[in-house]
């Protein structure tokens, strides 16, 4: 399965099995946040991540 990857400097989001270690848009090692399934409808409300 792809996950949908965001990065937590710039905000770009691109598919990938595992997170970059370098943000492809800002050349940063920046956080890379799984926001494949971050809504309601996907789990629980557990599921969300606040930094989203």
């Amino acid at each position: 399965m792809t996950n949908t990857w965001k990065c937590s400097d710039c905000g770009y989001t691109y598919q990938n099995d595992t997170p970059l270690e370098e943000c492809p848009s800002c050349k940063h090692k920046c956080e890379m946040v799984n926001v494949t399934c971050y809504i309601p409808e996907c789990g629980s409300q557990d599921n969300i991540d606040s930094r989203l």
